[in-house]
């Protein structure tokens, strides 16, 4: 069920920066948590980033550790991700999602009840 809307993705030359903002509906917002995930040419969907509802605890997927931030602005009920130094290899369609599990599962996409439509991010050498 389509229900957030992904905006900011782009071509960008790596290590370069872009921004990604997932606007959602204020009752979605406030109740849940939120996650990023992405899907790349031939590969499965991979865990990216997660905030908690609170925005106290944050959550990150191995291979973007210490690159990408996620955020969040409870006044827009708009959750970012901050993406530097980008690689080749995190091109990409992101996807944001909204859950209300636990934290320990906010990594496992099959928890998500809403997605947005994702926006494509590619990144040349």
């Amino acid at each position: 069920q389509r229900h957030l809307v992904e905006s900011g993705g782009g071509t960008v030359q790596a290590g370069g920066s872009l921004r990604l903002s997932c606007a959602a509906p204020a009752r979605t917002f406030s109740t849940n948590h939120m996650g990023w995930f992405r899907v790349a040419p031939g590969k499965e969907r991979e865990f990216v980033a997660a905030i908690s509802r609170s925005g106290d605890s944050t959550y990150y997927g191995n291979s973007v550790k210490g690159r990408f931030t996620i955020s969040r602005d409870t006044a827009k009920y708009t959750v970012y991700l901050q993406m530097d130094n980008l690689k080749p290899e995190d091109t990409a369609i992101y996807y944001c999602g909204a859950t209300l599990t636990d934290s320990a599962s906010m990594p496992n996409w099959k928890t998500y009840a809403y997605w947005g439509q994702g926006t494509q991010v590619t990144v040349s050498y």
